[in-house]
């Protein structure tokens, strides 16, 4: 009869070789998927060098052909399109890489000096109006010419907009609005000769009950 330890034994054996060739079959599909990206690219930068090199190829045969070339010249200009094109191939990948670094490396200046990007006078990149008044309640940041301003670093500001009264001065307006002032004056007389020489003493009164209106205000 078998052993029952040996069994056992023997069964965590076999499942230990099972995770072992399960990682290498891991590992073999991870190493296919690498082989595979480096083939598409090699693919795709043999395809730009052969590209170029048809380009080169036809621009020489054509000035055989019809621009009376020397064969030595289309022989140069053939070899000058194979050296272009492989160094093309070749520098590509180096200036995108650069490119993109320099890219990022601008993008975090201007986020590290502008923080508004992300939010500081904005939420999250949005701008909000304050046409109506709001209030800061920490501190912001705010562009000015030339400089940055920074408010609500003391403690909540409020931002009030401006309006321009009846008399044309330009201020911060309060919460209660004035409310129009109705004057009902009664004139009796007793004979129209007695109301044209009263005229001039009836406008100088309707002057002064305006202007004290107007100073109520």
């Amino acid at each position: 009869m078998i052993d029952i330890d040996e069994f056992n034994a023997q069964v965590e054996a076999l499942e230990d070789s099972l995770g072992g060739a399960q990682e290498v079959a891991l590992g073999f599909n991870v190493g296919l998927k690498d082989m595979k990206s480096a083939m598409s690219e090699t693919s795709r930068q043999v395809g730009d060098v052969s590209n170029g090199i048809s380009r080169g190829l036809r621009g020489a045969f054509d000035g055989l052909l019809y621009d009376g070339m020397k064969l030595s010249d289309a022989l140069t200009r053939i070899g000058k399109s194979m050296v272009d094109a492989a160094l093309t191939s070749a520098v590509n990948p180096v200036t995108q890489q650069v490119g993109q670094s320099l890219g990022d490396g601008i993008e975090s200046l201007i986020s590290a000096v502008l923080p508004f990007a992300k939010g500081s006078v904005f939420s999250e990149g949005r701008v909000m109006p304050f046409a109506h008044g709001g209030v800061v309640s920490s501190p912001t940041t705010f562009p000015m010419r030339g400089a940055t301003g920074l408010m609500g670093e003391a403690g909540p500001e409020a931002i009030m907009p401006l309006t321009r009264g009846p008399d044309g001065r330009l201020g911060v307006q309060g919460a209660g609005r004035s409310r129009p002032v109705n004057v009902v004056m009664n004139l009796s007389t007793p004979d129209v000769r007695s109301f044209q020489k009263s005229q001039s003493q009836i406008a100088a009164q309707m002057s002064r009950m305006l202007a004290r209106g107007q100073s109520i205000r």
